[in-house]
């Protein structure tokens, strides 16, 4: 079956707009263009676009998508399968994410009580499966199951004091930040003291520090546009400022 732009989005849930966007940018091809201009696409374009709202729902970006799809050992079944495996793993992050809701709404209402510590160890369940549900797939693939499982349990493991004091640490950091960008010198005292608290704040949620490491994390603030919104609130360049300091404080230039 054939299908126009118009009908193509009706059948897929998204937008024409989507779609020609989509072929502007090569990431969606139709089959071909009819004599009167519309754009066509076959069933084997339909079967390309489910694999590219799958992704999208992963929070995968589109120039990665590409790659993934163009790539010559592209096998669908397995991604299938995989894509399957993450949904599931979704699936139950916003199940944990349901219950917590539930049992605070239910405290807030004095159907239930909650102690203190019962509260705190559910806030910091909820931190645990946000990040899980936003960033899981990505931390995962990139550090492995073992070292975000240790992470995990480091925050598990949080007194109330500690908890209090990274959230300290984290307004302190940005603060830090904020006052070296408008400096404009990532090699100045300032932006190397952004730096060294950025590490102290990280050192609450690493079990173990490289250099490396930490570089290749201020370098994905900057590749990734999540990360980026999040620093270039602070002021718009604040990211990039903060890679660029960050390099000279590692000494890693890459």
């Amino acid at each position: 079956m054939e299908y126009t732009v118009q009908k193509l989005a009706r059948l897929a849930g998204v937008s024409p707009r989507t779609l020609r966007y989509y072929d502007e940018i090569g990431l969606l091809k139709p089959a071909r263009i009819n004599s009167s201009g519309y754009r066509i696409y076959g069933g084997k374009e339909v079967d390309r676009l489910q694999q590219i709202l799958f992704y999208r729902e992963l929070g995968v970006n589109l120039d990665e998508i590409r790659i993934i799809l163009d790539s010559t050992s592209f096998n669908k079944a397995r991604a299938l399968r995989k894509h399957r495996f993450r949904l599931l793993a979704k699936k139950k992050q916003i199940e944990l994410l349901i219950a917590n809701v539930e049992k605070t709404i239910a405290m807030t209402e004095g159907r239930i009580t909650m102690s203190d510590k019962e509260k705190f160890e559910g806030f910091k369940q909820k931190i645990i499966d946000d990040n899980e549900l936003k960033y899981g797939k990505e931390i995962r693939e990139k550090y492995g199951d073992d070292a975000v499982d240790r992470s995990n349990q480091k925050i598990k493991q949080m007194t109330e004091k500690q908890y209090t004091a990274v959230e300290k640490l984290s307004n302190e950091v940005n603060n830090a930040i904020k006052i070296a960008f408008e400096n404009g010198d990532p090699s100045a005292e300032l932006a190397q003291k952004a730096c060294e608290l950025h590490r102290q704040w990280l050192l609450y949620f690493w079990d173990e520090y490289s250099k490396e490491a930490h570089m290749a994390l201020v370098q994905g603030y900057v590749d990734d546009e999540r990360f980026t919104a999040y620093y270039d609130k602070i002021a718009p360049g604040c990211t990039a400022f903060l890679r660029d300091a960050m390099r000279i404080y590692t000494g890693i230039k890459a």
